[in-house]
């Protein structure tokens, strides 16, 4: 396999070309058998003769064999493996010449020995043949540091702990190539730096080799042993003089220590004989006595440590072993940061400085930089080191980038880089406006994602001025709202948690701008609607993580404005319906943190402000009657997610239940009824004494309270008002009346008082608790517990019609009419304040509406035919009545009520219906029958004083005669 060469020509030429690691390279390529055979050969003809260029050729060879292979192999070294891996071994191991030096070798030398299988043990040997012969301290030191280095890395004493921190690794390197610079007789003292650093990388670098097995450690122990006792009195004086000082020494001093320490656990947790103990513990002790005589000040003197940074900056610029790692140093060492070269270094290799861990490193760097530094070269330099890591940040993933706002928001809070960089500052606003303006234009996903990268780049340079535009425009620019929001919600780093006055209780940096961007400058009612919808995407997005959490809203924009007197309520009862319907996942709902109790307790105050509406003075605020029904639903909804297993136990429950009730108390009797499913068996309903009268309620869940109010004769008062509380307890109401229709007397009591009552509760009334009524009396009126006779006043002639279909309307509606007979009446003139008739009439309105509904529903759709009529004509009359009582009741309206809107538009819809059944009726006396109904209706309407109600209807009855 080896060509027929001299081996001493070989070994010769090798060591005068200076080429001890390509030597080791072609021996590591040959197969395992042939390598340690030509190693044994190098062995004996170094043991031969032996001369100081012998000595530092085996040890070059040693050093070059134990280390990994600096580069890629060269060519040399692959056509030689190649070509050994051809031929294999067919040639025997003895073909060749045999290599005396000066004199025939001994056959027997180093056979028979087990040791010889290994390369280590080999060269082990090779060591004790040459000892004697090394008279440099500078090799004896060499010979050392590669015994101790060999027996602690290729045996079972190898430490098992972490490795270097790249720190110590950098010092390392830049210790060997400090000492290689001073030390003239290194074979490296002239290379270039970036050769240097290759090499002084290799130091701590080691092929795979097979460990020594037990024997050959103990040993390799002995010798190290004899060795130390043998050179060590003349090693420690030219160790403790500062003159001697090279790698070989330095070497040595920096591997004994670390070596002892090993010994010393070896000894103590290894399974040891008497005899390989005694072996590690005495020379553990020789090393220690050793090292104690060598000046301290030469063990730890500092040497040229101004060499790290370029070292650094070779690693990263070569890629070298750990450069990576080099580039977080880089990244982080303020005493390199803005040279020209680590600039120039960071410009040129920005690629690899890709990661968020760095670029945060980097944005760390130069805001101290820009803290201590103001000169106008320096702020250049800034620029340019900024948009580098810019760059670099522009290339991270999402998930990167928003790692590294997360660090910039934990560093320098809301503002980020802008709080020190001016260079940031400068030109931001500009940015941020054409970056928004070309966002704002586009909603495409190609358009979304160019768009979050474009964000992502401003929120790293001022978050804090980011999330307020994107929440300023939110607002005020229609339809944006969902693009910002999907926009905004890709960078959950955003949700922060800043600390400002109170440490314990955090506040999001999203909600803040929220608060101040756009919250507080909410103009319309466009605007509202907008930041409402806005809010709800960034608690619930489609497909990312909520920005904000409900509890955290709710506490922004609930909690502080839920208050009686305040301009905002509305808007956050919206906002607390929003949260409440999202689903709570985790094990504690989110709506402990956010104090129920208290909050359904001023729910409660809000309705219980709602019973003197009406007598409030006009300079006090307070939320519109509109709203009550949005008071209502947000209280059922909180009933409903504030259960027992939000309580941190069923004592505590029961102990805030009771709170709650003993607070209620002292509120509207009706309050208590709407939290009885909330209280469950606790407590029963409590109701005004009265209402016992006329409804059978069972005491197991009903009892009576005291209310000076409600005196004799209130009870269908009370009870109307508990069919105002809910559909449940409307239902449960009508059941328990209890009205005798077989006593007429009774039946006509009950029906005036009914009316009263219904007048009594109209103007506090929300549209969902009057529809309520409006139920309850359709209920009464198709069982005929409720008497409403039907006069003739808008009768012109007997009608020969089929009306029972229409009864229970018709009824309906002169039922309104009387009661806003009785309402205008003298008895009731100062009853209703003035600002109530709006109100009043807005229900009017909105039950005219549902009662033509109920009309056009129970005729069907109007025929064209005149075989059947359907009920076309019925239907036609009903209107024509609906109409004449409408127009009757805006006569008796006060002349101010600002009603005349509402009642046009719904007098309108009535005639349009009524045009609708009329004109599909084809009979004969059809026309002459339009034509009649035509003058009479324009007759009422011609009564009307209000000549912007009348002549819109006047209008439209002209239209029908057309």
């Amino acid at each position: 396999m080896i060509p027929d060469v001299n081996r001493t020509v070989l070994f010769e030429l090798v060591k005068a070309l200076a080429a001890p690691r390509l030597f080791a390279q072609l021996l590591l390529a040959l197969p395992r058998a042939v390598c340690r055979a030509e190693l044994r050969r190098l062995v004996r003809y170094v043991g031969q003769d032996t001369d100081p260029s012998d000595v530092r050729f085996l040890l070059d060879v040693w050093w070059e064999a134990v280390r990994r292979g600096r580069d890629p192999e060269d060519g040399t070294v692959a056509a030689f493996g190649s070509l050994v891996r051809e031929h294999g071994c067919e040639r025997a191991l003895d073909d060749g010449l045999q290599p005396p030096k000066r004199f025939k070798e001994d056959p027997d030398a180093l056979s028979g020995s087990p040791a010889a299988d290994s390369l280590l043990v080999v060269l082990t040997e090779g060591l004790k043949q040459t000892y004697g012969s090394i008279a440099s301290p500078r090799l004896k030191c060499y010979a050392l540091s590669n015994l101790v280095e060999l027996l602690s890395v290729f045996t079972e004493l190898e430490p098992q702990g972490s490795p270097l921190t790249a720190a110590e690794y950098l010092a390392k390197v830049s210790t060997v190539v400090s000492l290689w610079n001073s030390d003239a007789e290194s074979q490296h003292h002239r290379s270039g730096l970036d050769e240097k650093v290759k090499e002084a990388e290799r130091t701590m670098s080691f092929s795979s080799m097979a460990k020594l097995s037990r024997e050959e450690l103990i040993a390799g122990l002995e010798f190290l042993h004899s060795l130390l006792r043998a050179w060590g009195e003349e090693l420690q004086g030219v160790l403790n003089s500062a003159e001697n000082q090279c790698y070989e020494s330095c070497w040595l001093l920096d591997t004994l220590p670390t070596f002892r320490k090993v010994l010393v656990c070896f000894s103590e947790t290894g399974d040891l004989s008497e005899d390989e103990m005694r072996v590690a513990l005495e020379l553990a002790q020789t090393i220690d006595d050793f090292l104690k005589e060598i000046s301290s000040i030469q063990k730890n003197k500092g040497l040229d440590t101004s060499l790290a940074s370029s070292v650094a900056m070779t690693i990263i610029e070569q890629k070298l072993n750990r450069h990576m790692e080099m580039c977080s140093i880089f990244a982080s060492e303020k005493t390199w940061a803005f040279s020209k070269d680590w600039v120039d270094c960071l410009v040129k290799n920005r690629a690899l400085f890709q990661k968020p861990e760095l670029v945060l490193k980097l944005l760390e760097t130069v805001v101290n930089f820009a803290t201590s530094s103001k000169d106008r070269g320096a702020q250049e330099m800034q620029m340019q080191v900024t948009k580098t890591i810019v760059e670099c940040y522009s290339e991270l993933s999402l998930a990167d980038k928003n790692e590294v706002i997360s660090g910039v928001l934990e560093a320098w809070g809301g503002p980020g880089l802008s709080l020190n960089l001016q260079v940031v500052v400068d030109g931001f606003q500009e940015d941020l406006n054409v970056t928004f303006n070309q966002i704002t234009k586009s909603v495409s996903d190609e358009g979304l994602t160019r768009a979050v990268a474009a964000v992502a780049r401003l929120a790293l340079l001022h978050p804090e001025a980011t999330v307020k535009q994107i929440c300023s425009l939110a607002v005020v620019n229609l339809g944006a709202h969902q693009l910002l929001a999907q926009i905004l919600c890709s960078f959950p780093a955003l949700s922060f948690l800043e600390v400002h006055d109170d440490p314990g209780r955090p506040h999001s940096l999203v909600v803040r701008c929220l608060k101040e961007a756009a919250w507080e400058k909410l103009s319309s009612a466009r605007e509202k609607e907008q930041f409402l919808e806005f809010l709800a995407l960034l608690m619930h997005p489609s497909s990312a993580a909520p920005l904000v959490s409900p509890a955290e809203v709710t506490k922004a924009f609930v909690l502080p404005y839920l208050k009686s007197d305040c301009a905002q309520i509305e808007l956050s009862l919206q906002i607390l319906s929003k949260v409440l319907e999202i689903q709570s996942y985790p094990e504690e709902h989110w709506i402990k943190s956010c104090h129920p109790f208290p909050l359904l307790l001023s729910l409660c105050k809000l309705l219980d402000g709602y019973t003197k509406y009406w007598h409030q003075s006009k300079d006090q605020l307070f939320p519109s009657l509109e709203i009550k029904d949005l008071v209502l639903n947000v209280l059922g909804r909180l009933c409903e997610v504030v259960t027992p297993e939000t309580a941190s136990s069923p004592e505590v429950w029961v102990q805030s239940l009771a709170w709650l009730h003993r607070k209620v108390a002292s509120l509207d009797w009706t309050i208590g009824l709407r939290l009885k499913k909330f209280y469950g068996e606790h407590f029963k309903n409590e109701v005004p004494a009265t209402l016992f009268e006329i409804c059978t309620l069972p005491e197991d869940e009903w009892t009576s309270q005291p209310l000076p109010a409600y005196g004799p004769g209130s009870g269908l008062l009370a009870w109307m008002e508990c069919c105002c509380v809910s559909t449940e307890l409307k239902d449960t109401m009508l059941s328990l009346l209890v009205v005798n229709v077989d006593n007429p007397e009774e039946v006509n009591l009950f029906s005036k008082g009914f009316l009263v009552a219904l007048i009594q509760v109209l103007p506090w009334c929300s549209h969902s608790e009057w529809k309520r009524l409006v139920h309850v009396v359709t209920n009464l009126l198709e069982r005929q517990v409720l008497h409403v006779p039907y006069t003739l006043e808008y009768v012109q002639y007997m009608p020969l019609l089929t009306l029972r279909p229409f009864a229970c309307h018709l009824q309906l509606s002169v039922l309104f009419l009387r009661g806003f007979q009785l309402l205008c009446s003298s008895s009731c003139s100062t009853w209703l304040p003035p600002q109530a008739w709006l109100h009043v009439v807005q229900l009017y309105c909105s039950s005219l509406t549902d009662l033509l509904s109920s009309i056009k529903s129970a005729a069907g759709p109007p025929l064209h035919s005149t075989e059947d009529r359907s009920s076309t004509e019925e239907v036609s009359f009903v209107c024509i009545q609906v109409f004449c009582h409408l127009l009757h009741v805006a006569a008796m309206l006060p002349p101010d009520s600002g009603c005349t809107e509402l009642l046009v538009v719904v007098a309108l819809e009535v005639l349009s219906q009524y045009e609708v059944f009329s004109s599909a009726d084809k009979s004969p006396s059809n026309v002459l029958r339009r034509a009649n109904e035509r003058h009479f209706l324009e007759s009422i309407t011609d009564n009307i004083s209000d000549k912007a109600l009348c002549s819109p209807l006047l209008q439209k009855l002209s239209k029908l005669g057309a």
